[in-house]
């Protein structure tokens, strides 16, 4: 078999094309997702064994664990589900894959989805051009879903062509006859074979074809389907590889279970396999171990069977899996950034318990907020344009989740004052719903003037050293207003420093005052252009505004216990 540099570069375009897929789709997910989509799921995973009914739906349907575990990967990128959510779904598409094996031995073919991604592109692709925002992203979300399917369909057709040649395979009889040796070495085979093609589906078909040729026994067929199972999880770590700590912790939870399963199968595997040659024998009457003919369906009930006792063993252990895969990929310190932590939606405590849990969220939200002002001067000294970008990307992505973390506490601070509250609690509320938006508009200045400066970068306009200074002496001032401010959230609603907080404000508008006065005088004696001074200005004006946004947080605390 000839495999070429140009097959092998057609390799690479097909696992490129299969990334961008799972990107685009994660991506448009996230636009669309809204609250809508992400109680679907959640109603969808409410518990493990939903979950694990939803994975065998879906995979049923598809006749794909690998594009299942993929979408679960992609689903958790997009926060529309959370890892312990995604475990049941990646154990139940364990189960699902195993009706492709059944078509493939009782029928002889197999469903591709591949078939309706053009169709599916045909429906997306014009909604990409649409007016409404809406629509542009449930078209992204298509295309995306299309191109995962056809990246994976090209996977498969760009490795040399070992399903069309099985004969290249024979040497595998080999191998045979060595006991539990054997069982490690076709397991090995199996979990190699798969990798390569792409699909335990696939590897599943040539497994049969070789046992039906008389080249392995039904024992090492056995170990091969579950060497099929370990190499199966490959997909959705290759997925996971563009993803976030979350979503690669669920590929690696996938990986986790199917090993474990094989360990403890192996365990047991020729009583195991007995028992399946008993009831395969119930149905076919006749022996896998002693004809090839029986192969088949003897090969199906234990890929079943493996598959629904090993669901049924570890359904029961999700927390200690997910705990450990969290080890295993710590979350990255960019990642922790706009996470709600203390407030938990449908488990509302008593209004005072209530609005602890919320002054504490609103003390991170704070906290989050002035870690994004700190990329601030991190994009004013950054000379590398590649560190820029990413440090630039990072602040709009902290704009996006600030707002979606705004929403969700203003959500849950007015679910509370619904219940029975006291005349200070409802007015503690209604200071907590300013602070909160007032947070927010912090965190759209700091995208501002993050804007400001990458206009500089890209019209290769350059701040002075001065102009530098000043803008990194208006941030210090900033800075102090932020810590004072974070001070007065981490108070119970007393002892606020209100006088600190006038003073720094003070400041800040005197120095604005300041550098508008020297602006001006700069502009007109040409001592920089007009259009880098125009950024300059925004940036320290905006700044100034800030400044309002962090007096206006403790003013609102101070209102409410007056």
């Amino acid at each position: 078999m000839n495999y070429t540099f140009l097959d092998f570069l057609t390799l690479i375009g097909a696992l490129g094309l299969f990334l961008y897929g799972m990107k685009l789709m994660s991506e448009a997910l996230q636009k669309v997702a809204g609250s809508k989509l992400r109680n679907f799921l959640a109603a969808m995973t409410s518990n493990r064994f939903m979950g694990v009914v939803t994975g065998i739906s879906i995979t049923a349907i598809i006749q794909s664990s690998s594009a299942t575990t993929v979408m679960i990967v992609s689903f958790v990128n997009a926060g529309l589900l959370t890892l312990t959510e995604s475990a049941g779904v990646i154990m139940g598409a364990n189960i699902g894959t195993t009706v492709t094996a059944w078509i493939i031995s009782l029928l002889g073919f197999k469903v591709k989805m591949s078939v309706l991604a053009f169709p599916i592109i045909g429906i997306g692709f014009p909604l990409i051009f649409s007016k409404k925002t809406g629509n542009q992203s449930w078209g992204e979300v298509l295309v995306g879903f299309a191109l995962l399917f056809i990246g994976l369909e090209s996977l498969k057709s760009s490795v040399p062509n070992i399903g069309e040649n099985p004969e290249i395979l024979e040497f595998m009889k080999n191998f045979t006859g060595m006991g539990f040796r054997s069982n490690l070495i076709f397991l090995l085979i199996g979990t190699v074979l798969t990798v390569v093609i792409q699909s335990s589906s696939a590897t599943m078909a040539l497994t049969l074809v070789m046992c039906n040729n008389g080249w392995i026994s039904f024992d090492s067929a056995a170990a091969m389907v579950l060497g099929e199972n370990i190499g199966t999880t490959i997909t959705a770590n290759i997925a996971a590889m563009v993803a976030n700590s979350n979503a690669k912790r669920a590929a690696r939870l996938h990986f986790f279970f199917n090993v474990l399963g094989v360990i403890w199968v192996l365990s047991i595997f020729p009583f195991f396999l007995k028992g399946i040659d008993t009831i395969s024998q119930s149905i076919s009457g006749k022996s896998a171990f002693v004809n090839a003919s029986a192969v088949p369906v003897a090969l199906s009930l234990f890929h079943t069977f493996f598959n629904i006792l090993n669901v049924l063993l570890q359904i029961w252990f999700v927390k200690y899996l997910v705990s450990g895969v969290k080890r295993l990929v710590p979350e990255q310190e960019d990642e922790q950034e706009f996470k709600l932590q203390y407030i938990k939606f449908g488990m509302l405590n008593t209004g005072e318990l209530s609005l602890l849990q919320a002054k504490k969220e609103i003390l991170l939200y704070g906290q989050q907020t002035k870690k994004l002002f700190g990329r601030l001067e991190n994009m004013l000294t950054e000379k590398n344009d590649r560190k820029f970008q990413k440090q630039f990307d990072k602040v709009e992505l902290g704009e996006d989740k600030s707002d979606e973390m705004e929403e969700s506490i203003a959500k849950y601070l007015t679910k509370v004052a619904e219940g029975e509250l006291s005349k200070e609690s409802s007015k503690r509320i209604s200071s907590m719903l300013r602070v909160v938006d007032e947070i927010e508009s912090i965190g759209d200045s700091c995208f501002n003037i993050a804007r400001a400066m990458l206009r500089a970068r890209n019209k290769n306009e350059e701040f002075t050293p001065e102009m530098k200074g000043n803008i990194k002496a208006m941030f210090s001032l900033v800075d102090n207003a932020l810590n004072v401010m974070l001070e007065n959230l981490d108070k119970h609603y007393q002892n606020v420093e209100s006088k600190r907080t006038k003073m720094i404000e003070k400041k800040i508008n005197d120095y604005r005052d300041k550098l508008r006065k020297e602006h001006v005088r700069d502009i007109e004696n040409e001592k920089y252009s007009y259009k880098i001074g125009t950024l300059y200005k925004d940036i320290f004006s905006e700044s100034e505004k800030m400044g309002d946004y962090i007096y206006d947080v403790t003013m609102s605390i101070v209102d409410s216990i007056e």
